[in-house]
């Protein structure tokens, strides 16, 4: 990053904190995408090949037309497992750069039995459920080399909770009261899990398969052209001067980067390891450095245009476009940013934490002049969207614009080697999201198989007693405890199937239904005890992990709080709303927010008491809920508080005079 690294480089104390720091280890320890093989020699181009055609067969389906189901999503699939058993060894070991030749084997299984499914795939969809012994077999081998695939790459929790939903399957009869069924055999088990599209060759892997994909490659081709540097870059410019810098920093440039990036844990360390020295070197204590960047990144995923993978499959699990689920993410989004912003700066007035001095920092005019062309294809993106074009045209549409972009400069020209090594990044960022997805096929496969959604959704009603809040509350403890384990995409295949549908039934709108699993889904990324962005963030800072996590956590508190009102108040997600309804939602919440940001950490022209902060947390939450009465309630309320802490300011200030006069 090349002012960035040119301003860290200025500082010996701040190259020392980033060289003391092995980025590849902290992603190895807490991203499982990140524990792949360091190939050598022969094998590197064979991987390099596999990923290239993965990417290529993407785009030229992409480009005329998606093939059926069943051949798209083996297909996809097949390129997947390929590629994991390839790179994610059984075992990560130091020192191995080639494949076990029992993994060899495994892909080359993995290719056979996609290619079954392809080939016979008219065959087996006449036989109407007729299977053979050569299909069962087949089905059983898929199912495994799936799971253990997931495991390489994703984690073993998924995996388990795969498990446990076909053990249901079958133990059906053996459950109690509503939760119990006639059972199924394995074969039908197995079968139905991978031969329909019902199962592994669901909805989740045909959205993966049709357009996840796609935006995650014009991701790499962004970063190819070089847009993340510029989006450091202006971060560097915008805020670095300001009281706590880097930490402003760090926020801003995590905010923009969610606009193409979905990965908690990769940003956090992407853009943590060089904001998170600044902000220690500046004072902040090494538990809030991580934890500024833990909450910033895990906000990227809730960040339009490009929101993290679950995004798209709320949009087909609710058959709406792509756009209405963007914008209905807008204001939440923003929401949730200013929130962690306001803190970071309240903590940097409280402790008296400076910015990083001008001549260091880039200068906004001369890096938009020289590189504002680089956002055009976001701004395409966005464009071709709105417009109502599908979100697979999108993605394409991005895509071109990339490569165009890149060719007006000679340092961001896409040559063949940085094309191809962008088309195999694309198709490598692709394979955590596509076995997620898969093995999250086997959840939707077997709740639509035994009717459990219906199930759970009625005995989460009755555990509740058929009231909104105690069903909102264990809906979001649900979602933080499967967000320990499951990555957001089947965290959210779960919770949308299992908890959503209780809340639809309770008058929630579709929209906020499932924005609200899908938001608590994320926030499970910070936290505790499984924080695993708030840990990557203290790995950095050489920080207690607990208390990064709490840290993070606070500083995420309008993830906890938003998702409660647009429940209740579907406004917020501009549903059933006017422009100008939208423009005082966004002046009204922001304020709020400020409300809220000072009520957490306890500082707003000064030191504030408990009952100010007491009155600051409802001003804030009168201001974020929709309505003229709470608006106007919550402006006079933040008013009077804006009023006694300046007088409170002022007084205090004026003491050392008043001492000082005194004792002359």
């Amino acid at each position: 990053m090349g002012s960035n690294h040119a301003l860290l480089k200025g500082d010996g104390n701040a190259k020392g904190i980033e060289e003391s720091i092995d980025i590849d280890k902290v992603l190895e320890k807490f991203d499982p995408e990140s524990r792949f093989l360091k190939l050598s020699g022969f094998w590197i181009p064979v991987a390099k090949i596999i990923a290239v055609f993965f990417s290529l067969f993407q785009l030229y389906t992409g480009s005329l037309g998606v093939f059926e189901a069943q051949i798209q999503r083996p297909t996809h699939l097949m390129f997947a497992l390929a590629l994991v058993f390839l790179l994610y060894p059984f075992k990560p070991r130091k020192g191995i750069t080639t494949p076990h030749p029992v993994d060899l084997a495994l892909a080359g299984l993995s290719v056979s039995v996609a290619l079954y499914s392809i080939i016979n795939y008219e065959i087996i969809v006449e036989s109407a459920g007729l299977y053979s012994r050569p299909d069962f077999a087949m089905a059983v081998f898929g199912i495994a080399l799936t799971l253990e695939a997931t495991r390489r790459i994703v984690g073993l929790p998924i995996v388990i909770i795969a498990s446990l939903f076909m053990a249901y399957a079958y133990l059906g009869a053996y459950f109690p009261g509503f939760l119990a069924h006639r059972g199924f055999e394995i074969k039908r088990i197995a079968t139905q899990m991978w031969f329909t599209t019902e199962g592994i060759m669901g909805l989740p892997l045909g959205v993966s398969a049709n357009f996840i994909f796609l935006f995650i490659l014009f991701g790499a081709f962004l970063t190819s052209t070089g847009i993340m540097d510029f989006f450091m870059d202006i971060s560097y410019a915008v805020a670095g001067w300001a009281s706590g810098g880097p930490a402003k920093i760090g926020v801003i440039s995590s905010a923009l980067e969610g606009t193409v990036s979905g990965s908690s844990v990769a940003n956090t360390v992407g853009s943590g390891s060089f904001t998170i020295p600044m902000m220690k070197r500046l004072g902040y204590k090494p538990e809030f450095a991580g934890a500024v960047e833990a909450a910033a990144s895990t906000g990227g995923q809730i960040m339009p245009p490009v929101m993290g993978a679950a995004a798209f499959l709320m949009a087909e699990f609710m058959n709406v476009p792509y756009v209405e689920v963007a914008k209905a993410a807008v204001i939440p989004a923003l929401l949730y940013f200013v929130g962690v912003f306001v803190v970071v700066h309240f903590e940097a007035k409280k402790c008296g934490l400076k910015g990083i001095s001008r001549d260091q920092l880039p200068k906004i005019g001369r890096v938009l002049k020289e590189r504002f062309y680089l956002v055009l294809p976001l701004v395409g993106i966005i464009y071709f969207l709105v417009e109502g074009s599908t979100p697979m045209r999108a993605a394409l549409s991005g895509l071109v614009l990339c490569v165009i972009v890149g060719m007006l400069r000679k340092e961001t020209r896409l040559n063949l080697k940085k094309l191809l090594d962008t088309l195999e990044s694309g198709a490598r960022s692709a394979l955590g999201v596509a076995l997620a997805c898969a093995t999250a096929g086997i959840i939707v496969g077997v709740v639509t198989l035994t009717g459990l959604g219906l199930k759970m959704g009625d005995g989460l009603l009755a555990l509740a007693g058929g009231l909104m809040l105690p069903t909102l509350i264990f809906t979001m403890v649900t979602s933080l405890i499967l967000g320990m384990g499951a990555p957001t995409t089947a965290n959210y295949v779960i919770t949308s199937t299992v908890a959503a549908p209780a809340l639809i039934k309770l008058g929630t709108p579709l929209m906020a239904a499932h924005m609200f699993v899908f938001y608590f889904g994320i926030v499970a990324d910070i936290t505790p005890p499984v924080c695993l962005a708030a840990m990557a963030g203290a790995a950095i800072a050489k920080a207690d992990p607990m208390k990064t996590g709490v840290q993070a956590t606070k500083l995420a508190i309008a993830a906890f709080i938003v998702p409660y009102i647009f429940v209740f108040s579907p406004g917020l997600l501009m549903i059933n709303t006017t422009f100008l309804g939208v423009v005082q939602m966004l002046i009204t919440s922001v304020t709020g927010m400020i409300g809220v940001g000072v009520a957490v950490e306890g500082w707003y022209w000064t030191r504030m008491t408990w009952w100010e902060r007491i009155i600051a947390l409802v001003a804030g939450l009168m201001l974020i809920d929709p309505g003229t009465v709470t608006d106007v309630a919550g402006i006079f309320l933040m008013g009077l508080l804006t009023f006694w802490q300046y007088r409170q300011s002022r007084a205090n200030r004026s003491l050392p005079e008043n001492a000082a006069t005194a004792a002359d």
